[in-house]
């Protein structure tokens, strides 16, 4: 056993604790069948009824972290799948794409039998299964990509399926509880495709025959229908398709939101009845908005994958998502700087950190056990500020203060430390620069002010972040400020125009102490608020 194989099992890391619950079905699997499993599938599910998002993301790069936890622990072969629900019927029209009348006239319809409203795949189905496919590939995960109707209509499910039509009455005594009364009376695990209409029905099954691997029903013109299970004749209820998916396909893993814990409840009692074994998993919290409600697709209150990576980098939402995924996090703009600065935290700690703390560090679990060498000297946080006080959205300029910072940094020697300075510059512009709002300082705040320059005047013009970080702080505490935030948030308001700010020391050591004394004299005299009203005005 390798010293890192030790150190995983003993791990508190949660992709090592869902892994080892694969330690333990593998026990289980081997008892039942008298062998090894050949391989460990993972599953991650996707509706394309409208375009991948960032939960898809999500979703994918946690199992992601989960499969390569377990491959530290195990030599037995993963594999994952990204399966596509392509074979429901469409209920609505998507607002969001052209063509919408066409789209109409195709309701109910396999979303792989209607047609694609951008003219450019063989159904809207193919369109969005194409889309998922190239935004997986964008961020390079490793998958194999399943279609639920090639699934059905090539007779991969087929055996599956007569085994649901075999356990039926079981199937009926596990979901009916779960139904009101009228839903009860029409409810049928099979929903049949309509040969006259192509749509997918939602009607009871009038007879079933298991010996036969058929179900008769009353089709959209009346007459009954008698048709296999089986060749994409039939498809299944979502709690009895997700069931009989895992069945068949032999899925070991699956995660799901929260919402569905109900869904994979009863889906894993559909499975036991088929005799199979559910699949070990956890539910993740979902993502809230900006006013800590519940994100919604049709609502469209929350962050898009682009929005995000327009002003970060596709690790730092790897960061967001592995950070706490059993907690309900907002996600929103404002997230963006703090999650940035904690995965460039973490990076940079790594190398210096024992095995034990390397392994339970977010950055091996998102980069696949192989983080890149980092120095990035400075925060996020910190390179917003700079463009604050600069006015500036020109990388040069930032780069002018960092290089005295960081003497013979480069942005070809410092390229994460260079995106990082694009990234700032596009946040700061997007919702720094509107929110600015200078205010003159108090009477107290003033007097506190102008001690600060006296001490910063007698230090040394390369002086060190903590060193002028304590002068800051005896200030603070000898102008009797009864709260040191509120001192904080004085030089924040008065000098940066924001109620909250980076490490003032490390600041100050950045801008230039000469710089710092020139922005504190500005406030003094109340040149800043006064060049903010005039570019109001």
């Amino acid at each position: 056993m390798s010293d890192d194989r030790e150190l995983a099992l003993q791990s508190n890391a949660w992709p090592f604790v869902e892994a080892r619950k694969l330690l333990d079905r593998i026990e289980v699997l081997e008892k039942a069948r008298g062998k090894r499993p050949e391989c460990i599938l993972f599953e991650t599910g996707y509706g394309p009824s409208g375009l991948p998002h960032i939960g898809t993301f999500g979703e994918v790069a946690r199992t992601t972290m989960v499969r390569h936890a377990f491959s530290l622990l195990s030599d037995i072969p993963t594999r994952l799948i990204a399966f596509s629900d392509d074979m429901d019927g469409m209920r609505k029209v998507p607002a969001n794409v052209p063509n919408r009348d066409v789209l109409q006239q195709h309701l109910q319809k396999p979303l792989t039998a209607v047609p694609d409203p951008f003219g450019t795949h063989e159904s809207f189905g193919h369109h969005n299964n194409a889309r998922l496919q190239a935004f997986l590939d964008r961020f390079g995960f490793d998958y194999e990509f399943y279609s639920a109707s090639e699934c059905y209509r090539s007779g991969r499910f087929d055996t599956a399926l007569r085994r649901v039509l075999e356990c039926y009455d079981d199937i009926m005594r596990i979901i009916l509880p779960t139904l009101g009364p009228e839903r009860r009376q029409t409810y049928s695990p099979f929903l049949p495709i309509s040969p006259v209409s192509g749509q997918v029905l939602q009607v009871p099954i009038v007879e079933y025959d298991a010996d036969a691997g058929t179900v008769v029903f009353e089709d959209v013109d009346g007459r009954r229908k008698e048709v296999p299970v089986t060749g994409g004749h039939c498809k299944l209820q979502w709690k009895a398709d997700w069931a009989m998916r895992w069945y068949a396909l032999g899925v070991d893993y699956e995660m799901a939101g929260k919402d569905l814990i109900d869904s994979v409840r009863l889906s894993g009692r559909i499975v036991k009845a088929l005799g199979g074994l559910p699949p070990e998993g956890f539910s993740y919290e979902l993502f809230l908005d900006e006013n800590g409600e519940k994100i919604s697709k049709s609502v469209g209150n929350g962050l898009t994958i682009d929005e995000w990576l327009r002003y970060a980098s596709q690790e730092s939402l790897s960061q967001f998502m592995y950070q706490s995924p059993r907690k309900a996090k907002r996600l929103y703009f404002d997230v963006i700087p703090r999650t940035v600065d904690e995965y460039i935290s973490h990076l940079t700690a790594y190398p210096g950190q024992p095995r034990d703390k390397q392994l339970a560090n977010p950055v091996w679990h998102i980069h696949q056990g192989h983080p890149p060498a980092a120095d990035v000297p400075l925060s996020f946080n910190i390179l917003m500020n700079l463009a604050s006080v600069c006015n500036t959205e020109d990388k040069a300029v930032l780069w002018g203060f960092i290089t005295r910072y960081v003497p013979g940094a480069t942005p070809e020697n410092h390229p994460l430390l260079d995106e990082l300075v694009g990234y700032a510059l596009v946040y700061y512009r997007d919702f720094v620069k509107p929110k600015k709002r200078y205010r003159l300082p108090d009477e107290r705040e003033r007097r506190a002010l102008s001690d600060l320059a006296e001490q910063l005047r007698a230090l040394p013009r390369d002086a060190a972040a903590e060193d002028i970080q304590n002068v800051i702080y005896a200030i603070g505490k000898a102008h009797e400020f009864a709260n040191l935030r509120d001192w904080f948030r004085a030089l924040y308001e008065t000098l940066l125009g924001q109620p909250q700010g980076p490490r003032f020391g490390s600041f100050v050591a950045l801008y230039g102490i000469g710089e710092t004394l020139k922005l504190i004299e500005a406030a003094l005299a109340g040149e800043l608020a006064a060049d903010q009203a005039q570019e109001e005005a």
